[in-house]
């Protein structure tokens, strides 16, 4: 009995044969530790410090500045809310305050958490729930405009919503589903030998 896709013949075939050899070792060379630890990589390179600053502009004055957020923070989380009150952010309640007080904290430790490798997949788990919320807020509370939520499968790709945040996220998933790899804490404290 013939197979029904033989397998090409000639130059094509001894190239396409020589070009899957190439990449099926380049795979098991970087199986299990490549993708997550460039993931992080990336990350820590693009994100860390532009949410470590976003988190820095929401502390409020002085040495309890990590539980009384400033009042650019809640206008940067609930601009319509902080409209209405007239940007007094005293006369907002208290569930503005825990998520302004969570919200600065998790820029802070979520993104931490991602680099150093620890509680890597439901850090990132927490920092795609982040993305979303920031991407909402910055559509519906900020009102930005078409340009900046931008479209898929259009002919620009920098748009600061559709585009730029999907890939994001993308890096996120990858380190959910593939966890921190092998240089993380993680995977030192995950699989530290028991004795006893």
């Amino acid at each position: 009995m013939s197979d029904s896709n033989p397998a090409p013949s000639g130059v094509v075939g001894t190239l396409l044969s020589l070009h899957n050899g190439l990449f099926t070792l380049v795979q098991k060379l970087t199986a299990g530790w490549f993708i997550p630890t460039a993931a992080r990589a990336i990350f820590a390179g693009v994100l860390l410090m532009y949410f470590w600053v976003s988190a820095k502009t929401k502390l409020g004055d002085g040495i309890f500045g990590w539980l009384f957020p400033s009042d650019g923070a809640y206008v940067q989380m609930f601009p319509r809310a902080m409209e209405a009150a007239s940007y007094d952010s005293s006369q907002l309640s208290i569930f503005h305050w825990l998520v302004a007080v969570a919200g600065t904290w998790a820029e802070f430790i979520l993104p931490l958490l991602i680099v150093i490798g620890l509680f890597t997949r439901l850090a990132a788990l927490g920092m795609i729930g982040f993305v979303i919320v920031q991407s909402l807020t910055d559509i519906v509370g900020h009102h930005a405009d078409a340009s900046t939520i931008g479209a898929w499968f259009d002919k620009a790709s920098d748009a600061l919503i559709m585009d730029q945040r999907a890939f994001w996220i993308f890096i996120l998933l990858v380190l959910v589903l593939r966890g921190a790899g092998p240089l993380s804490v993680d995977r030192f404290t995950i699989e530290r030998p028991q004795h006893g």
